[in-house]
């Protein structure tokens, strides 16, 4: 049999298989009221609407869609940008804090401030397993509205911390609290965008990040001002975040939906089209069942693997950046206000960087999220081998490479949406989301922990250390873009490239909470 003849076999096989499919479905629910997927009714959020739609079997181009798009981007979008945005400032508080007399109010010697920074990935680790599970199984945006609103009631409780020990209490809950937070706004942007515009509303609400870098430093040097207050500087910095986001945890609770079917709103035929939409990743929306083979084939797939150790090296990048930089400035000759003040910048390049990253992952439909993650990871390395060797008396040249360390953002949100978009399976994909924040927390924790106080301003061990992982992540691009491209080719050569009704099958498999491997009509965007 000829090559033409295979691939027209298979083609007139994916068809007949996918008008049995669609034909079952459809007179089973004519015949029943009960289709296939009411099998799963029960776990599966979204498949009420979903139903509804095979009955119909529409089709919403890309211009009808546009319009529901945007309602979503208005209402969604922001809610998903303000809370990360908060979450990396709380992050950042404690570098902020540590700009001021904090050190020494709290009689921190050797490297008790490193493991201060550390504790808070320690409890961000524990709580991550949980959380990734928790989020699957229960509403989404209630249980981290309430999450935001404990966490914000722990940073307020840093204003009383007096001691060593009470400062690593404090951080360790706070770490566990936060888990949840990233994981679903990954979700939350799962459920209601497709694989085509995740990565640019992704890269948008972690572009946040550079937006509280430069918040955080003004708000930090202007409270740095203060003296007239029975509260330090450094408690006004917890005081002040913690208030705006106990009130932003009220205000997510009230606007964030979880899922399509529930968004207020969205009428109920915006809310087919969404469905529909959403539908074309072959993911579903969610499932709330927990499946244990998805989770070990999850801890055995080398896409989930390979995601996580480059996580790892996100870790301790974002570890040792996020609590060290001021350190790093003030060594390098500045005080703790202008070592505050020239964040600043650090913050406009990461919005530019990342919010370009996801505009370019917008308009061009080729695979090229692997290809922005290790492009995103040269600036920095550049800037930590200018760090490392540049001499101090260039004491300018040393900050501009200190500018350049928060562009970490960018490898971030690209192994977010890598995972979003190449993993099916509810469970698989909480599996694997929980591989990764754990291997990124325990990067974090190790961050932290190798930049040694007798090393400052240099912190020799500590740059060597960021320059190993960024040299790391980048090998892993390249194995990881190869294994990708060779598992699509794998596919279309057994399979035959995807066509109008396999793609229809692949949708209901994603339904049914097939997983990518199951699944054969699933197709990696990478």
């Amino acid at each position: 049999m000829s090559v033409h003849e295979k691939k027209d076999d298979t083609k007139e096989r994916i068809q007949v298989e996918a008008g049995e499919m669609l034909d079952i479905q459809s007179s089973s629910t004519h015949n029943t009221g009960k289709g296939q997927l009411d099998i799963a009714a029960e776990h599966a959020v979204g498949a009420d609407l979903f139903q509804e739609l095979l009955l119909e079997d529409r089709e919403t181009d890309d211009r009808e869609y546009a319009p529901i798009r945007r309602k979503i981007d208005r209402w969604l979008l922001p809610v998903l940008c303000v809370t990360y945005m908060l979450q990396f400032l709380d992050k950042l508080s404690l570098n902020y804090a540590s700009a001021y007399s904090m050190n020494a109010d709290l009689h921190l010697k050797g490297n008790e401030y490193s493991n201060i920074a550390a504790i808070f990935n320690v409890g961000y680790l524990v709580g991550s397993i949980p959380a990734n599970w928790v989020i699957q199984k229960l509403p989404v945006a209630k249980y981290t509205g309430c999450a935001l609103i404990v966490w914000a009631i722990l940073l307020i409780a840093h204003i009383g911390a007096k001691s060593y020990s009470g400062m690593m209490a404090l951080r360790f809950i706070l770490g566990l609290m936060e888990a949840s937070i990233s994981p679903s706004n990954m979700m939350m942007c799962s459920m209601f965008y497709n694989k085509q515009e995740q990565p640019f509303r992704m890269c948008t609400f972690l572009s946040m990040n550079g937006v509280a870098t430069m918040v955080g430093a003004l708000l930090a040097y202007g409270l740095g001002h203060s003296t007239s207050t029975t509260l330090k500087p450094w408690k006004l910095i917890f005081l002040v975040i913690g208030l705006i986001n106990f009130v932003w945890g009220f205000v997510f609770l009230y606007m964030a939906p979880d899922s399509p079917a529930n968004a207020r709103f969205l009428t109920h035929e915006e809310k087919l089209k969404v469905v529909e939409r959403v539908s074309k990743n072959q993911m579903g929306i969610k499932d709330t069942k927990l499946k244990p083979q998805q989770a070990l084939e999850a801890l055995r797939d080398p896409n989930t693997i390979i995601l996580a150790l480059i996580g790892l090296g996100c870790g301790v990048v974002n570890g040792g950046t996020s609590n060290f930089i001021s350190s790093l400035i003030k060594g390098f000759g500045f005080s703790g206000l202008n070592a505050t003040l020239l964040q600043l910048p650090t913050g406009a390049i990461e919005l530019v960087c990342v919010f370009a990253a996801g505009v370019l992952a917008l308009f061009t439909k080729k695979n090229i999220r692997v290809i922005l993650l290790f492009v995103l990871c040269i600036p920095t390395l550049a800037g930590l081998i200018g760090i490392h060797l540049i001499p101090l008396s260039h004491k300018w040249a040393l900050v501009g490479c200190c500018w350049l360390l928060y562009i970490i953002g960018g490898p971030v949100i690209m192994c977010w949406v890598l995972l979003n978009v190449t993993v099916a399976g509810s469970s698989k994909i909480s599996t694997s989301k929980i591989m990764w924040f754990l291997m990124y927390t325990a990067g974090n924790i190790i961050g932290a922990k190798i930049f040694y106080a007798k090393e400052a301003p240099k912190y020799i061990t500590g740059m060597k250390g960021l320059i190993a992982s960024y040299g790391g992540m980048m090998f892993l691009c390249i194995v990881y873009y190869a294994l990708m491209w060779r598992r699509n080719r794998t596919r279309n050569q057994k399979y035959g490239e995807l066509t109008p009704e396999g793609e229809k099958v692949g949708i209901i498999n994603g339904f049914k909470d097939h997983t990518d491997f199951e699944n054969k009509f699933f197709r990696y965007h990478f």
